[in-house]
């Protein structure tokens, strides 16, 4: 099996769904192109059934990148996967994502169906997709909590179809991460056709799990992952894109691999935010502002020594000019000896320990000592 994991990115789609991250079709195009740059594989450009402006979206992205695949979700409903072809005419590559509820909760309470007719439903809609792409991708909705002996009749069934990628979504963050990956490992086990088809996983995190599961699905057979940038979305939002790169990348030892530019990480991820009004928080993995930033003491003094005792990746390998050293009333000697190094300033050691005497109590006052604040302090 091949160790290539393909990128399935749905930032413009899934991750545009959040309150206040609606974008105009040009800047869905921007953001489209930073995403081919990036290296993904698959972008998900919208859901052409919804409204006029997604519908005139998913024609423009497909018209304006050369390199992904251009998805447009549909429901398992006729004239959801009617728009969706429309919209990808011109697309180079197209690919329509159609699905339905396999859980019996959304089975019952969503639909008001049967598993029988949900099976009948679901061949009918890839059979249907085919007649305008040959990449048809099928996402079994809520996956998660769906009984696994249906779950691996609807993926037979479906893939008996056409259906070129079967999408086995935790859609509720619901799995914790060795259920989810024995999911992927039971319809590997139990679907005899598996194989004609590329296994996807798309988790959201909703227990704060997201990552872990999307790992976990991979290392139990799934090769294709959807994601987003910032791990933006609904509720408490998807798979975050650059978390499972730099997973995947630095553990070399699981022998995964991606197209993806990490160097690129850093800079799409601003743009996505700034774009889409969502800041990132500043302890975010990978993208955050302070995920390569070092304020305490005991941290410092080991991260100056070698920087590989307390930072896994090297920040330019995402696309981030440098490490950070703040200095902060927790700093220490070394760090404020460093930071005074930087601005010109050598000392002997009794002048430097008067200095630092002096720097802790403008610390305790003003919380983060910048180098202004440094240039005042040995005056």
């Amino acid at each position: 099996m091949s160790q290539r994991v393909y990128i399935f990115d749905t930032t413009l789609r899934d991750g545009e769904q959040v309150p206040g991250c609606q974008l105009t079709t040009e800047e869905k195009i921007v953001v489209a192109r930073e995403l081919e740059r990036l290296g993904v594989d698959i972008i998900e450009a919208g859901f052409p059934v919804s409204s006029p402006g997604d519908f005139r979206s998913v024609v423009e992205i497909a018209k304006a990148v050369t390199e992904p695949t251009v998805c447009a979700l549909s429901r398992a409903v006729k004239g959801d996967i009617d728009a969706a072809g429309e919209a990808l005419k011109l697309a180079k590559r197209g690919r329509i994502h159609t699905g339905i509820g396999s859980s019996d909760i959304h089975i019952r309470n969503k639909f008001g169906s049967t598993r029988e007719k949900i099976l009948e439903q679901a061949v009918a809609a890839v059979k249907h997709a085919k007649t305008y792409v040959e990449d048809v991708e099928f996402y079994a909705e809520d996956a998660g909590r769906a009984d696994l002996v249906f779950l691996a009749q609807l993926t037979e069934a479906v893939i008996r179809a056409g259906a070129t990628v079967v999408n086995i979504p935790d859609t509720t963050g619901y799995c914790l991460p060795d259920e989810y990956g024995r999911k992927i490992a039971y319809i590997y086990e139990n679907v005899s056709n598996v194989h004609q088809a590329t296994i996807s996983i798309h988790c959201h995190n909703d227990l704060g799990l997201a990552t872990a599961n999307t790992l976990a699905g991979v290392m139990n057979g799934a090769r294709q992952v959807e994601v987003t940038m910032n791990g933006i979305g609904e509720r408490a939002g998807n798979t975050s894109l650059e978390e499972v790169v730099m997973a995947l990348k630095v553990h070399k030892e699981l022998g995964y691999y991606t197209n993806v530019d990490s160097t690129r990480l850093f800079p799409v991820s601003n743009l996505v935010s700034q774009m889409m009004r969502m800041p990132v928080q500043a302890n975010k993995a990978i993208v955050g502002r302070n995920a390569f930033a070092h304020s305490s003491g005991i941290h410092q003094d080991g991260f100056l020594k070698h920087s590989e005792n307390y930072e896994i990746m090297n920040p330019h390998d995402v696309g981030v000019p440098e490490s950070s050293i703040v200095l902060t009333a927790r700093s220490g000697r070394h760090a404020l000896k460093h930071r005074l190094e930087l601005l010109g300033f050598r000392y002997d050691k009794p002048t430097l320990d008067g200095i630092y005497t002096r720097f802790l109590d403008m610390a305790d006052i003003r919380k983060e000592v910048n180098d202004k604040d440094l240039m005042e302090l040995v005056r």
